[in-house]
């Protein structure tokens, strides 16, 4: 049995195909359109799906979408009459979302000529399903944290022995998503994108706000929060995100691309704080609620890498497991395991092994990519050793290999590698391949089996998504991942996982006696990651990189003699 779930009609729009309860195929619209949190139908990642499990849209059985549009209704509807005549404008967009969302089946059947079933899945249940059911935990506290669903923005429920009890939501505008998406607004980044910045920034500063914030974010009994809402006019027609009252206290607001200051990081220092302790006292509640010590986490809020290191040093949960695409992305793969398990009643569930379920190419698709944007290119008779040199020796390398990530973490196959020892490889990085700010800092893929050698972590971070501290022994070593605050962002790596890149960094320790290498996304600063080779050559192409790896081809840049940045 084929199951599709998508999201699209908000932002980061995907599709993902299960077969008989197993992930076939998942992949991100915006890395086929080339725009960057896209909320466009995910028409392109649909037909991926298809071609990748070889079959037609009428084989599917059922189409799962990310959201109920009639859930909340009424609530938003007392919400809307409380806030005129300011809050039409934004009621003009829900209704412009709403009536896309009731308008899916036909669209389906009209455009695609979809014949069979399609369900509407509430928001914060797909999140749940997503981080529940690809775990490896039968018994489970499940937490779903963003801006907002219909109307819920947090979710607690418990998973045990493979069925999901829901314990209580917490309702809009109260939500540590919106505090978080408001004040990255205000800080001069575009929300629901770069909140991974303030996180980044965060790490350079002080939480001098804290006591304010917590005035702005107060915490409840039974895990809720509130916020007070003369802080913020997010929900109303003006939408300058925060209000007078908000720059009263922490000063005047940070125009888009404008200087940065200590006083904005930290803002973003206290903020950080907060989101923490709210996420901590979340997790306490629920913790004694269901008497569980694994915790699954989902929702943009838990792509807060930071937040779940903390979770787990300081003992608030013994494992977790958070869904890599666990932004709305993630929904995708939510919506359609809510249908194969609740809806259908299927018991069968299949741990995620790794992330790698997006498109792949072929050796002969790579070299006509590499014919057309005329660069000189070889063949190594080895190309992890190969590449695992050239890292050795300075250069920035391009790395394109497999399927493609799910997710917005590069992990491997779609990467920027660098040497990790580098003390300037972070600001060459930053200013002449990414093309982004300064303070932006990079990550390191480690192999499993040598982390606790070099990082302070209990569980492995396959995914990218725990913050752990370097070993104060270890941080001059590697200067390049290591953050201003003493942590890195970790990447561990077994060989079941990713062969060729596992190989790829034990060649590099055996050159360096390092057992990781530096990793970014393939991308620069505004657009998707890589996805198809005549996209990774446009990237190389544009950019100071050294070296491409496209499939078994080496390239190199025509740009510098012989690849290395001085």
């Amino acid at each position: 049995m084929f199951i599709l779930g998508i999201n699209s009609a908000m932002h980061d729009s995907a599709a993902s195909l299960l077969e008989d309860g197993r992930v076939a195929a998942f992949a991100e619209e915006e890395r086929f359109s080339r725009v960057k949190h896209t909320g466009a139908f995910p028409g392109n990642a649909i037909q991926y799906c298809l071609h990748e499990a070889g079959i037609g849209i009428n084989d599917i059985e059922h189409i799962a979408f990310f959201w109920s549009p009639w859930r909340g209704l009424a609530r938003r509807a007392a919400q809307t009459l409380m806030g005129l005549p300011q809050s039409l404008s934004q009621n003009r967009e829900r209704y412009r979302m709403f009536r896309e969302m009731i308008a899916l089946p036909g669209f389906l059947r009209r455009e695609w000529g979809y014949r069979n079933a399609v369900h509407y899945v509430p928001h914060h249940a797909a999140h749940v399903c997503s981080a529940y059911y690809p775990s490896t935990f039968e018994r489970a506290a499940l937490l779903s944290i963003d801006a907002n669903g219909e109307i819920a923005t947090t979710r607690f429920a418990e998973g045990t022995g493979g069925l999901i009890r829901h314990l209580r939501d917490v309702l809009y505008p109260n939500s540590l998503g919106l505090l978080y998406l408001c004040t990255t607004e205000y800080l001069g980044f575009r929300e629901n994108c770069d909140e991974g910045k303030v996180m980044g920034l965060a790490g350079h500063g002080l939480p001098k706000y804290l006591d304010t914030f917590r005035e702005i974010c107060r915490l409840r009994k039974n895990g809720g929060l509130r916020l007070d809402m003369s802080y913020f006019d997010v929900h109303l027609a003006k939408k300058d995100y925060v209000t007078a009252k908000f720059i009263a206290a922490l000063g005047p607001r940070r125009a888009p691309e404008g200087p940065l200051d200590q006083r904005h990081a930290d803002i973003a220092a206290s903020l950080q704080a907060r989101t923490e302790e709210g996420a901590i006292h979340m997790v306490k509640y629920l913790t004694a609620a269901t008497g569980q010590t694994a915790l699954c986490l989902a929702g943009g809020v838990a792509l807060n890498s930071v937040m779940n290191g903390r979770l787990l040093r300081e003992g608030h949960c013994r494992e977790i497991f958070v869904q890599p695409a666990a932004n709305d992305a993630g929904c995708a793969l939510g919506a359609a395991l809510y249908v194969h398990h609740v809806t259908l009643k299927r018991p069968e569930r299949h741990a995620m092994s790794d992330t790698y379920l997006g498109p792949r190419y072929s050796e002969e698709e790579c070299r006509r990519a590499l014919d057309a944007g005329g660069i000189r290119y070889e063949r190594p008779d080895n190309i992890a050793r190969r590449c695992a040199q050239e890292l050795a020796a300075g250069r920035i390398l391009g790395w394109f290999q497999g399927r493609m990530e799910a997710g917005p973490r590069a992990l491997g196959n779609r990467s920027i590698l660098a040497d990790p020892r580098g003390p300037d490889m972070k600001d060459i990085l930053n200013q002449r391949v990414k093309h982004r700010e300064g303070f932006r800092p990079f990550a390191p893929s480690v192999l499993a089996e040598r982390c606790g050698e070099w990082f302070d972590c209990s569980v492995p971070s396959p995914y990218m998504l725990l913050v752990y501290n370097v070993l104060p022994a270890k941080r001059a070593a590697i200067p390049a991942v290591t953050h201003a605050d003493g942590t890195a962002r970790v990447q561990t790596l077994t060989r079941a996982q990713n062969p060729l890149y596992y190989e790829l960094i034990r060649e590099f320790e055996g050159l360096t006696g390092v057992p990781m290498v530096l990793n970014t996304s393939f991308n620069v600063r505004g657009e998707p990651i890589v996805c198809a080779p005549r996209d990774a050559v446009n990237c190389f192409s544009k950019t100071e990189m050294d070296l491409l790896a496209l499939g078994p081809y080496l390239a190199h840049s025509p740009r510098r003699g012989d690849g290395r940045i001085p």
